[in-house]
């Protein structure tokens, strides 16, 4: 399987990492949708929500953390910011590893309206 995540985590594929421990990492997304759209990827390969198993729960609960941490040190944590998580081809998922989107930095609440996600 040729996983474009999978590559960068394993350092084949370059990629703006901004965060990067064990089990998770993060960087920025090549087809941003706000001002600051990052992704946060679990190093194991997960296709989607739907493949997740019981013992993944800390894993995702560590994403989770871990983009808080990343949202404040963006400066997106008092303005506001959104994760979303797309799930198969019909819910917008292009990449098949499982992956946060953290977006935010928009000015104002009209310019985050109008940005959608792919």
């Amino acid at each position: 399987m040729e996983c474009i995540f999978c590559k960068i985590i394993e350092k084949k594929v370059p990629a703006d990492i901004l965060y990067e421990d064990d089990k998770v990492i993060v960087f920025k997304t090549i087809k941003p949708s706000a001002p600051i759209h990052l992704l946060a990827v679990p190093k194991k390969h997960i296709e989607s929500i739907d493949y997740l198993l019981p013992e993944d729960s800390e894993l995702i609960g560590d994403i989770f953390l871990i983009i808080k941490k990343i949202a404040r040190e963006q400066g997106i944590d008092k303005s506001g910011y959104k994760v979303a998580i797309n799930v198969g081809k019909g819910g917008g998922q292009e990449v098949f590893h499982i992956h946060f989107h953290l977006l935010g930095g928009w000015k104002n609440a009209k310019d985050r309206d109008i940005i959608g996600m792919p």
